[in-house]
Protein backbone atom coordinates (compact mmCIF):
# COMPACT_ATOMS: atom_id res chain seq x y z
CA UNK A 1 0.00 0.00 0.00
CA UNK A 2 2.91 2.75 1.15
CA UNK A 3 4.50 1.90 -2.11
CA UNK A 4 1.54 2.17 -4.54
CA UNK A 5 1.10 5.83 -2.11
CA UNK A 6 4.92 6.80 -3.01
CA UNK A 7 4.24 5.85 -7.01
CA UNK A 8 1.34 7.74 -6.84
CA UNK A 9 3.29 10.93 -5.66
CA UNK A 10 6.31 10.46 -7.96
CA UNK A 11 4.08 10.44 -10.79
CA UNK A 12 2.48 13.59 -9.90
CA UNK A 13 6.22 15.34 -9.22
CA UNK A 14 7.30 14.47 -12.38
CA UNK A 15 4.06 15.66 -14.41
CA UNK A 16 4.43 18.90 -12.72
CA UNK A 17 7.62 19.41 -13.40
CA UNK A 18 7.28 18.28 -16.85
CA UNK A 19 4.90 21.22 -17.10
CA UNK A 20 7.13 24.14 -15.67
CA UNK A 21 9.72 22.80 -18.26
CA UNK A 22 7.44 23.14 -21.26
CA UNK A 23 6.01 26.50 -19.23
CA UNK A 24 9.75 27.74 -19.22
CA UNK A 25 10.42 26.89 -22.88
CA UNK A 26 7.43 28.67 -23.59
CA UNK A 27 8.57 32.15 -22.56
CA UNK A 28 12.17 32.00 -23.10
CA UNK A 29 13.13 30.03 -20.12
CA UNK A 30 11.94 32.04 -17.38
CA UNK A 31 9.36 30.92 -15.33
CA UNK A 32 6.98 32.86 -13.25
CA UNK A 33 6.44 30.65 -10.66
CA UNK A 34 8.11 31.69 -7.10
CA UNK A 35 7.86 29.11 -4.40
CA UNK A 36 6.13 29.98 -1.09
CA UNK A 37 9.17 30.35 0.64
CA UNK A 38 10.25 33.11 -1.87
CA UNK A 39 10.33 36.75 -2.92
CA UNK A 40 6.35 36.30 -3.36
CA UNK A 41 4.42 36.94 -0.71
CA UNK A 42 7.00 38.25 1.28
CA UNK A 43 5.85 41.33 3.57
CA UNK A 44 6.31 44.75 2.33
CA UNK A 45 7.68 48.14 4.88
CA UNK A 46 5.41 50.59 3.25
CA UNK A 47 7.25 53.36 4.43
CA UNK A 48 10.34 52.62 3.01
CA UNK A 49 8.27 51.34 -0.23
CA UNK A 50 7.12 54.37 -0.84
CA UNK A 51 9.05 57.02 1.09
CA UNK A 52 6.64 58.45 3.58
CA UNK A 53 8.42 60.53 5.78
CA UNK A 54 7.26 63.42 7.90
CA UNK A 55 7.25 66.16 5.97
CA UNK A 56 4.94 64.39 3.18
CA UNK A 57 2.26 62.87 5.37
CA UNK A 58 1.68 66.32 7.14
CA UNK A 59 -0.47 68.64 5.40
CA UNK A 60 -0.08 71.86 8.03
CA UNK A 61 3.80 71.57 7.61
CA UNK A 62 3.49 72.32 3.72
CA UNK A 63 1.13 74.96 4.16
CA UNK A 64 3.34 76.73 6.28
CA UNK A 65 5.91 76.61 3.55
CA UNK A 66 3.83 77.92 0.63
CA UNK A 67 3.30 81.37 2.81
CA UNK A 68 6.69 83.74 2.25
CA UNK A 69 6.06 82.46 -1.89
CA UNK A 70 2.29 83.93 -1.64
CA UNK A 71 3.94 87.31 0.23
CA UNK A 72 6.48 87.68 -2.62
CA UNK A 73 4.17 87.14 -5.13
CA UNK A 74 1.66 90.06 -3.85
CA UNK A 75 4.25 92.30 -3.25
CA UNK A 76 5.97 92.05 -6.96
CA UNK A 77 2.28 92.31 -7.85
CA UNK A 78 2.00 95.65 -6.02
CA UNK A 79 5.51 96.66 -7.22
CA UNK A 80 4.30 96.48 -10.31
CA UNK A 81 0.91 98.44 -10.08
CA UNK A 82 2.51 101.20 -8.44
CA UNK A 83 4.99 101.60 -11.39
CA UNK A 84 2.81 101.11 -14.18
CA UNK A 85 -0.03 103.79 -12.76
CA UNK A 86 2.39 106.26 -10.88
CA UNK A 87 5.61 106.27 -11.80
CA UNK A 88 5.74 105.61 -15.88
CA UNK A 89 2.59 108.57 -16.76
CA UNK A 90 5.38 110.92 -14.35
CA UNK A 91 8.52 109.67 -16.22
CA UNK A 92 7.07 108.93 -19.92
CA UNK A 93 6.02 112.80 -21.29
CA UNK A 94 9.11 113.89 -20.22
CA UNK A 95 11.56 111.03 -21.53
CA UNK A 96 9.25 111.11 -25.15
CA UNK A 97 9.47 115.13 -25.38
CA UNK A 98 9.87 116.38 -28.89
CA UNK A 99 9.37 113.07 -30.63
CA UNK A 100 6.26 111.83 -32.46
CA UNK A 101 5.51 109.39 -29.87
CA UNK A 102 4.36 112.38 -27.02
CA UNK A 103 1.36 112.67 -30.01
CA UNK A 104 0.02 109.85 -28.35
CA UNK A 105 0.99 110.21 -24.57
CA UNK A 106 -2.15 112.12 -22.94
CA UNK A 107 -1.87 114.95 -20.63
CA UNK A 108 -3.30 116.15 -17.78
CA UNK A 109 -5.33 119.67 -19.35
CA UNK A 110 -4.34 123.31 -17.14
CA UNK A 111 -7.35 124.98 -16.57
CA UNK A 112 -7.07 128.53 -17.13
CA UNK A 113 -10.20 129.57 -15.47
CA UNK A 114 -12.02 129.25 -11.72
CA UNK A 115 -15.11 130.05 -10.40
CA UNK A 116 -14.43 133.96 -10.20
CA UNK A 117 -14.59 134.01 -13.89
CA UNK A 118 -18.12 133.52 -16.65
CA UNK A 119 -18.06 133.29 -20.28
CA UNK A 120 -20.76 134.93 -23.15
CA UNK A 121 -22.99 132.34 -24.37
CA UNK A 122 -25.01 134.73 -26.74
CA UNK A 123 -23.85 135.79 -29.98
CA UNK A 124 -23.20 139.52 -28.89
CA UNK A 125 -23.57 140.74 -25.05
CA UNK A 126 -23.99 144.67 -25.00
CA UNK A 127 -21.39 145.88 -21.87
CA UNK A 128 -22.99 148.76 -20.44
CA UNK A 129 -21.80 152.08 -18.39
CA UNK A 130 -24.63 151.57 -15.49
CA UNK A 131 -26.96 148.56 -14.91
CA UNK A 132 -29.46 150.15 -16.92
CA UNK A 133 -30.69 149.34 -20.00
CA UNK A 134 -30.66 152.98 -21.07
CA UNK A 135 -26.84 153.90 -20.34
CA UNK A 136 -24.08 154.32 -22.39
CA UNK A 137 -22.88 150.86 -24.33
CA UNK A 138 -18.89 150.76 -24.02
CA UNK A 139 -18.80 147.70 -26.60
CA UNK A 140 -20.41 144.25 -26.93
CA UNK A 141 -18.49 141.19 -25.88
CA UNK A 142 -18.31 138.28 -28.02
CA UNK A 143 -19.48 134.56 -27.97
CA UNK A 144 -17.11 132.31 -25.94
CA UNK A 145 -15.04 135.51 -24.41
CA UNK A 146 -14.29 135.10 -20.97
CA UNK A 147 -14.62 137.76 -18.43
CA UNK A 148 -14.14 138.41 -14.57
CA UNK A 149 -16.83 138.47 -12.21
CA UNK A 150 -16.91 141.14 -9.84
CA UNK A 151 -20.92 141.13 -8.46
CA UNK A 152 -24.45 140.39 -8.88
CA UNK A 153 -25.47 143.14 -6.68
CA UNK A 154 -26.83 145.12 -9.31
CA UNK A 155 -30.62 146.33 -10.20
CA UNK A 156 -32.55 145.25 -13.62
CA UNK A 157 -30.73 141.42 -13.87
CA UNK A 158 -27.49 142.84 -14.36
CA UNK A 159 -23.68 141.57 -12.86
CA UNK A 160 -20.84 143.81 -12.51
CA UNK A 161 -17.71 142.69 -14.81
CA UNK A 162 -14.18 143.18 -16.33
CA UNK A 163 -13.15 141.91 -19.46
CA UNK A 164 -9.56 140.62 -19.96
CA UNK A 165 -8.41 143.62 -21.12
CA UNK A 166 -9.74 145.68 -18.20
CA UNK A 167 -13.07 147.23 -19.19
CA UNK A 168 -15.44 147.48 -16.01
CA UNK A 169 -19.15 147.27 -17.09
CA UNK A 170 -22.75 145.69 -16.78
CA UNK A 171 -23.99 142.83 -18.32
CA UNK A 172 -27.28 140.84 -18.17
CA UNK A 173 -26.47 137.86 -16.43
CA UNK A 174 -28.58 135.67 -18.22
CA UNK A 175 -26.37 136.20 -21.00
CA UNK A 176 -23.29 134.83 -19.00
CA UNK A 177 -22.52 131.09 -18.33
CA UNK A 178 -20.55 129.77 -15.07
CA UNK A 179 -19.26 126.89 -17.40
CA UNK A 180 -16.05 127.57 -18.59
CA UNK A 181 -15.32 124.22 -20.42
CA UNK A 182 -16.07 126.27 -24.12
CA UNK A 183 -13.21 128.04 -23.61
CA UNK A 184 -10.44 126.17 -21.60
CA UNK A 185 -7.92 125.65 -24.35
CA UNK A 186 -5.77 122.44 -23.17
CA UNK A 187 -9.36 120.68 -22.94
CA UNK A 188 -9.62 120.88 -27.04
CA UNK A 189 -7.69 120.26 -29.98
CA UNK A 190 -8.19 123.28 -32.42
CA UNK A 191 -8.86 126.94 -32.20
CA UNK A 192 -10.89 128.61 -34.43
CA UNK A 193 -11.33 132.43 -35.00
CA UNK A 194 -14.34 133.60 -37.25
CA UNK A 195 -12.52 135.72 -40.52
CA UNK A 196 -15.62 136.23 -42.34
CA UNK A 197 -18.46 139.13 -41.08
CA UNK A 198 -20.68 136.34 -39.47
CA UNK A 199 -20.79 132.40 -39.77
CA UNK A 200 -23.63 130.19 -39.21
CA UNK A 201 -23.51 127.44 -36.47
CA UNK A 202 -25.42 124.50 -37.39
CA UNK A 203 -27.59 121.37 -35.28
CA UNK A 204 -25.47 118.84 -37.87
CA UNK A 205 -22.47 118.60 -40.63
CA UNK A 206 -25.39 118.56 -43.26
CA UNK A 207 -28.99 119.71 -42.89
CA UNK A 208 -28.56 120.82 -39.75
CA UNK A 209 -31.02 123.47 -38.06
CA UNK A 210 -29.66 126.92 -36.83
CA UNK A 211 -28.38 126.71 -33.79
CA UNK A 212 -26.50 129.91 -33.31
CA UNK A 213 -24.82 132.88 -35.67
CA UNK A 214 -21.44 133.88 -34.65
CA UNK A 215 -19.44 137.08 -35.68
CA UNK A 216 -16.23 137.93 -37.11
CA UNK A 217 -13.06 137.84 -34.83
CA UNK A 218 -15.16 134.96 -32.17
CA UNK A 219 -13.08 132.65 -30.91
CA UNK A 220 -14.26 129.28 -30.36
CA UNK A 221 -13.04 125.59 -29.96
CA UNK A 222 -13.53 122.39 -31.63
CA UNK A 223 -12.91 118.90 -30.69
CA UNK A 224 -14.10 117.44 -34.45
CA UNK A 225 -12.64 118.27 -37.95
CA UNK A 226 -13.68 116.33 -41.15
CA UNK A 227 -13.92 117.30 -44.74
CA UNK A 228 -15.14 121.01 -44.56
CA UNK A 229 -16.31 121.49 -41.25
CA UNK A 230 -15.31 121.69 -37.62
CA UNK A 231 -17.42 120.63 -34.51
CA UNK A 232 -17.25 123.10 -32.20
CA UNK A 233 -18.03 123.38 -28.36
CA UNK A 234 -20.66 126.21 -27.49
CA UNK A 235 -20.79 127.92 -24.21
CA UNK A 236 -24.12 126.26 -23.31
CA UNK A 237 -22.99 123.00 -23.35
CA UNK A 238 -24.32 122.42 -26.76
CA UNK A 239 -22.15 121.68 -29.87
CA UNK A 240 -22.44 122.53 -33.03
CA UNK A 241 -21.21 122.16 -36.43
CA UNK A 242 -19.33 124.70 -38.39
CA UNK A 243 -17.73 125.25 -41.91
CA UNK A 244 -14.24 125.92 -42.51
CA UNK A 245 -14.17 128.46 -45.32
CA UNK A 246 -14.27 132.11 -43.42
CA UNK A 247 -11.94 130.69 -40.60
CA UNK A 248 -8.98 130.64 -38.98
CA UNK A 249 -7.31 127.40 -37.93
CA UNK A 250 -4.67 127.91 -34.81
CA UNK A 251 -3.31 125.49 -32.38
CA UNK A 252 -5.22 125.90 -28.78
CA UNK A 253 -2.45 128.42 -27.61
CA UNK A 254 -1.59 129.72 -30.93
CA UNK A 255 -2.47 133.66 -31.28
CA UNK A 256 -3.37 134.51 -35.44
CA UNK A 257 -0.52 135.93 -36.56
CA UNK A 258 0.04 139.06 -38.15
CA UNK A 259 -0.74 139.43 -42.01
CA UNK A 260 -0.29 142.20 -44.72
CA UNK A 261 -2.64 145.35 -44.81
CA UNK A 262 -4.99 144.63 -47.26
CA UNK A 263 -6.46 141.51 -45.66
CA UNK A 264 -6.94 144.14 -42.71
CA UNK A 265 -9.07 147.07 -45.10
CA UNK A 266 -10.46 143.81 -46.71
CA UNK A 267 -12.12 142.91 -43.57
CA UNK A 268 -13.40 146.43 -42.86
CA UNK A 269 -15.07 146.85 -46.15
CA UNK A 270 -17.08 143.79 -45.56
CA UNK A 271 -19.18 146.28 -42.96
CA UNK A 272 -19.91 149.03 -45.56
CA UNK A 273 -23.62 149.60 -45.43
CA UNK A 274 -23.67 147.39 -42.15
CA UNK A 275 -26.25 149.35 -39.55
CA UNK A 276 -24.42 151.46 -37.36
CA UNK A 277 -24.43 151.31 -33.58
CA UNK A 278 -22.23 153.09 -30.43
CA UNK A 279 -19.68 150.46 -29.11
CA UNK A 280 -21.45 147.61 -31.34
CA UNK A 281 -19.30 144.60 -32.94
CA UNK A 282 -21.27 142.92 -35.20
CA UNK A 283 -23.03 143.16 -38.72
CA UNK A 284 -26.76 143.59 -36.64
CA UNK A 285 -24.75 146.68 -34.94
CA UNK A 286 -20.93 148.14 -35.31
CA UNK A 287 -19.43 151.49 -34.51
CA UNK A 288 -16.35 152.49 -36.52
CA UNK A 289 -14.21 151.57 -33.30
CA UNK A 290 -15.46 148.10 -33.61
CA UNK A 291 -15.16 147.49 -36.65
CA UNK A 292 -11.45 148.07 -36.12
CA UNK A 293 -11.00 146.16 -33.29
CA UNK A 294 -12.13 143.47 -34.93
CA UNK A 295 -10.44 143.70 -38.47
CA UNK A 296 -7.40 144.39 -36.54
CA UNK A 297 -7.45 141.53 -34.01
CA UNK A 298 -8.72 138.81 -37.08
CA UNK A 299 -5.75 139.76 -39.08
CA UNK A 300 -3.08 139.16 -36.17
CA UNK A 301 -3.02 143.00 -34.96
CA UNK A 302 -4.66 142.92 -31.24
CA UNK A 303 -5.72 146.75 -30.16
CA UNK A 304 -8.07 148.33 -27.52
CA UNK A 305 -11.69 148.77 -28.24
CA UNK A 306 -12.38 151.93 -26.76
CA UNK A 307 -11.63 155.02 -28.91
CA UNK A 308 -9.70 156.28 -25.75
CA UNK A 309 -7.35 153.82 -26.13
CA UNK A 310 -6.93 153.32 -30.35
CA UNK A 311 -5.16 156.72 -30.57
CA UNK A 312 -2.45 155.05 -29.20
CA UNK A 313 -1.80 152.51 -31.23
CA UNK A 314 0.47 151.64 -33.94
CA UNK A 315 2.96 154.50 -34.74
CA UNK A 316 1.75 158.71 -35.71
CA UNK A 317 1.75 158.96 -39.09
CA UNK A 318 3.32 162.38 -40.12
CA UNK A 319 1.51 164.28 -42.90
CA UNK A 320 2.76 165.96 -45.65
CA UNK A 321 1.56 169.26 -46.97
CA UNK A 322 1.46 171.04 -50.00
CA UNK A 323 4.69 173.76 -49.77
CA UNK A 324 2.99 176.03 -51.93
CA UNK A 325 -0.57 175.90 -51.06
CA UNK A 326 -0.22 174.30 -47.31
CA UNK A 327 -2.67 171.65 -48.73
CA UNK A 328 -3.04 167.92 -47.09
CA UNK A 329 -1.33 165.85 -50.12
CA UNK A 330 -4.06 162.85 -49.61
CA UNK A 331 -1.67 160.67 -50.41
CA UNK A 332 0.18 160.60 -47.40
CA UNK A 333 -2.49 158.96 -45.77
CA UNK A 334 -2.36 155.02 -46.74
CA UNK A 335 -5.04 152.80 -46.82
CA UNK A 336 -5.25 150.43 -43.66
CA UNK A 337 -4.67 153.96 -41.69
CA UNK A 338 -6.50 155.01 -39.27
CA UNK A 339 -8.08 158.50 -38.94
CA UNK A 340 -9.17 160.15 -35.82
CA UNK A 341 -11.67 162.74 -35.91
CA UNK A 342 -12.85 166.11 -34.17
CA UNK A 343 -16.24 166.46 -33.29
CA UNK A 344 -17.69 168.74 -36.32
CA UNK A 345 -19.71 170.99 -33.67
CA UNK A 346 -15.92 171.56 -31.87
CA UNK A 347 -14.01 173.68 -33.92
CA UNK A 348 -9.77 172.76 -33.37
CA UNK A 349 -11.06 170.46 -30.60
CA UNK A 350 -8.38 167.70 -29.85
CA UNK A 351 -10.70 165.17 -28.27
CA UNK A 352 -11.02 162.15 -30.72
CA UNK A 353 -14.48 161.89 -31.79
CA UNK A 354 -14.88 159.26 -34.48
CA UNK A 355 -13.11 156.86 -36.31
CA UNK A 356 -12.11 156.40 -40.10
CA UNK A 357 -10.61 153.91 -41.70
CA UNK A 358 -8.75 154.09 -44.89
CA UNK A 359 -9.77 151.78 -47.35
CA UNK A 360 -7.90 153.31 -50.75
CA UNK A 361 -5.81 156.36 -51.48
CA UNK A 362 -8.59 159.04 -51.19
CA UNK A 363 -11.20 157.19 -49.57
CA UNK A 364 -12.25 156.64 -46.14
CA UNK A 365 -14.81 154.07 -44.18
CA UNK A 366 -16.70 156.15 -41.82
CA UNK A 367 -20.22 156.33 -40.19
CA UNK A 368 -22.70 158.15 -42.54
CA UNK A 369 -23.89 161.83 -42.14
CA UNK A 370 -27.31 160.80 -41.42
CA UNK A 371 -25.55 158.64 -38.42
CA UNK A 372 -27.11 155.26 -39.09
CA UNK A 373 -24.71 152.93 -41.50
CA UNK A 374 -21.50 152.76 -42.18
CA UNK A 375 -20.61 154.23 -45.29
CA UNK A 376 -17.10 154.79 -47.75
CA UNK A 377 -16.60 158.40 -48.06
CA UNK A 378 -14.31 160.03 -51.17
CA UNK A 379 -12.52 163.05 -49.73
CA UNK A 380 -9.70 165.42 -50.85
CA UNK A 381 -8.00 168.41 -49.78
CA UNK A 382 -10.94 170.62 -49.74
CA UNK A 383 -13.29 168.04 -47.66
CA UNK A 384 -14.43 169.53 -44.34
CA UNK A 385 -13.23 166.27 -43.14
CA UNK A 386 -9.35 167.09 -43.42
CA UNK A 387 -10.44 169.88 -41.09
CA UNK A 388 -10.98 167.59 -38.57
CA UNK A 389 -8.64 164.95 -38.80
CA UNK A 390 -6.86 165.06 -34.90
CA UNK A 391 -4.25 162.61 -36.05
CA UNK A 392 -3.55 159.19 -38.29
CA UNK A 393 -2.36 155.90 -36.94
CA UNK A 394 -0.54 153.03 -39.07
CA UNK A 395 -1.08 149.78 -37.60
CA UNK A 396 0.73 148.07 -40.34
CA UNK A 397 4.38 148.63 -41.75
Amino acid sequence: MKNQRWLKQAKLRITKAFRRKKTDDAIGGKSPYVEPDGEYGKAEDLAHVWSLDKSDSTVAEGTDKRWPKMVLAGGIFLFLMLFVFLVLPRVLPGFFKNTDIALFIEKTPVLIYDDTYRVVKVSASSLMREDDIKSERITQLLMNEPVHFLSDDCKNDYVLIRTMDNIVGYVKSDELSTDMSSCEPELHLFKIVIADISKRVMSHASNGTLISEVAMNTVLYADVKRDGVYEVQLPNGEKGWISSSGVIELDVKEDTVEVGVRYFVSSARTMVNATYLDGGLTKRGISMQGLAYVAAGVNGIPIPRELKDQIRVGTEVQLEYDAVTSELLIDSIKPGDLVFLSDPYKPGSKEPYELAICTETGVLLMRAQTGTSIRLRRYDADSDVVGRIITVRRLFS
